[in-house]
């Protein structure tokens, strides 16, 4: 992917996010690691250049956390409108949310243990790869949780439980699914994409 198509459509929605959020704290707290990880990509993009195909989806993901950081996450206009079609009681954006916290950590992971040889054996390869974004959503979990105790009542948008007792697990296991259809659906043409690399 173009480095300056993939700045543009990054700032463009940033932009665009913070502009009259319904929460700036939750905006904030949502944004933040779209922000942390542009940086990173800036910074590596010489050093470690990744695929066009992982760069794409990790601006996906950005997208998917601004957007939610813009309305919050069980506020975005299009999921209300879902919600009411389907007779559900929740605003199910969240899920889309974690189903990429599974789906890009999974590609991420591949890419650098493929390319730095990490693993030995493709056998062992998708164990790490699911186990690594499993750990990354909990930590994100545990992140909530250490928000919510330091803010109390503030941080109830950035949570998005709405009122669900399940939804850290729930939310975990839309990461696994997430990482598991990362592995069925790219990897092929992901290996085809590192063969540069190689």
């Amino acid at each position: 992917m173009n480095r300056n198509i993939w700045v543009v459509s990054f700032l463009a929605v940033l932009i665009w996010s913070g502009i009259n959020p319904k929460d700036q704290f939750t905006w904030f707290l949502e944004v933040l690691p779209a922000m942390l990880g542009a940086l990173v990509l800036f910074f590596t993009y010489h050093s470690f250049r990744l695929t066009s195909l992982l760069y794409i989806f990790i601006l996906l993901h950005c997208i998917v956390l601004m957007v939610g950081g813009h309305y919050t996450y069980a506020e975005v206009p299009l999921f209300d409108t879902i919600k009411e079609l389907m007779g559900s009681e929740r605003n199910n954006y969240d899920k889309v949310g974690h189903f990429f916290q599974g789906f890009v950590p999974a590609l991420l992971a591949r890419e650098i243990l493929l390319r730095k040889a990490v693993v030995n054996t493709r056998q062992w390869l998708n164990v790490f790869i699911i186990s690594i974004s499993l750990a990354f959503s909990a930590f994100y979990e545990l992140i909530e949780w250490w928000v919510a105790v330091a803010s109390g009542e503030n941080a109830e948008a950035f949570l998005g439980t709405q009122g669900y007792v399940w939804d850290t697990q729930s939310d975990m296991a839309l990461a696994l699914i997430g990482a598991i259809t990362c592995l069925v659906i790219l990897a092929k043409f992901h290996d085809r994409q590192l063969q540069k690399y190689q």
